[in-house]
């Protein structure tokens, strides 16, 4: 009897322990869903609209892109990049007069502006990884310095950008012909319909579960360990239906965004790079512990130079993003952007102290952010509120990392 009641508390321990470690390991994913069901719920339902669902990734665009090189610089040592919103501006700037003011093909222009936002990115790099001035103050004054010269660049005046050709590039809509029928005002559709979302939905669907199966045979091939099949296609199952749903929801308003293939192309490429290569691993390293790294053989110099040179990269990016988005660049465009990709990262559990984060929970951050942003602006809170409520976002998510890491010690 002894035996088998000390057996049966083993088990229940064992349980308590695999549930606590889920609950901790999805914390801010099981935020999310709670966030974004409260706001349904407390706006009667709007936060729903097509309108609105299309718009979430859209708005939130840059702070995605931004936050996947935020993330680098984070996983270095919990450091940051503050002149992030500058070069936004001053690339955004550059790429308005140069397209709006000098009549330059776009097509110049864009890979113009990627090396502008690359040397930024070199320049601040060298300074951290080969000099060591502290990342902080490197980057606080190129936050003066870049956003200075984007207000010249501008003369302290808006620039539109009305090129459609740029535009498009970034903020138009994919249909297929014969598929997609769209109506507009100059061609008046009786019975408009968008197929083309449900159609790259389902072949995305597909591609995961093909995915998960080849993963699961490789892990059962090589011998390593195997989750439950339960586990494993859940996931496919949910993450299925959540894709869908979202499809569906783009189906109803203008389609698949040529932003949202930018976005996820961005995230894809930098959850491969963090989690598939080598180099990526060199960053949770040096965050981990520098000087154990240095003595294996990597040079460090170079992993801190590669973080912020990648950083300058996506801000151009991201200055492109912007311009199309909003149609227009001024001298206060891309104020306070850096805090978003900040708040994103440690709210989607990259450590402060750095060496442990994921793409995939800086998308949960991104998202989190930007449901309470969205849910707030329908409710008709102010910017003042809204301020309070992410910085208390923000503290809860650092909090509880560094006291899950004090329990873990």
């Amino acid at each position: 009897m002894a035996a088998t009641t000390a057996a049966k508390e083993a088990i229940n321990s064992s349980g308590r322990r695999n549930v606590l470690g889920f609950l901790t390991k999805n914390s801010m994913t099981i935020a999310l869903v709670a966030v974004f069901i409260l706001f349904s719920a407390l706006t009667g339902g709007r936060l729903l609209y097509a309108q609105n669902m299309s718009n979430l990734l859209l708005q939130n665009g840059y702070v995605l892109v931004m936050a996947c090189g935020m993330l680098l610089c984070i996983l270095t040592g919990g450091n940051i990049d503050l002149s992030v919103g500058s070069v936004i501006c001053m690339v955004g700037g550059l790429a308005a007069v140069l397209v709006t003011n000098l009549g330059w093909h776009p097509y110049i222009v864009i890979p113009l502006c990627l090396v502008v936002g690359l040397g930024i990115g070199a320049w601040q790099g060298y300074w951290i990884g080969f000099v060591r001035i502290p990342p902080f103050i490197t980057t606080l004054a190129g936050m003066f310095i870049f956003r200075g010269i984007g207000r010249l660049i501008v003369n302290s005046k808006t620039v539109p950008m009305q090129n459609a050709s740029f535009n498009n590039l970034f903020t138009s809509y994919i249909n297929i012909p014969g598929l997609d029928v769209i109506s507009t005002k100059e061609a008046p559709v009786d019975n408009p319909h968008i197929w083309s979302p449900l159609v790259i939905g389902a072949v995305v669907v597909v591609l995961i579960l093909v995915f998960t199966i080849r993963g699961r045979l490789n892990k059962k091939k090589n011998g390593y360990h195997l989750n439950s099949s339960l586990l494993d296609y859940g996931k496919v199952v949910i993450v299925g239906a959540l894709i869908m749903w979202y499809c569906t929801k783009l189906s109803q308003y203008k389609g698949i965004s040529v932003m949202l293939v930018w976005v996820l192309a961005v995230c894809m490429i930098y959850y491969f790079i963090t989690s598939k290569t080598v180099v990526g691993r060199y960053f949770y390293a040096v965050g981990g512990n520098e000087k154990a790294t240095k003595l294996s053989g990597i040079n460090t110099n170079k992993i801190y130079f590669l973080a912020y040179a990648n950083m300058g990269l996506l801000a151009g990016l991201c200055g492109m993003l912007c311009l199309a988005r909003v149609g227009s660049v001024s001298g206060q465009t891309g104020t306070s952007f850096e805090m978003d990709a900040i708040a994103s990262c440690f709210i989607g559990g990259a450590s402060a102290y750095g060496g442990s984060g994921s793409v995939g929970g800086v998308v949960i951050g991104a998202l989190l952010l930007g449901v309470l942003n969205m849910g707030m602006s329908i409710l008709g809170f102010t910017d003042s509120w809204q301020y309070v409520v992410k910085g208390g976002v923000l503290l809860v998510a650092v909090i509880f990392d560094v006291v899950s890491k004090k329990r873990k010690s």
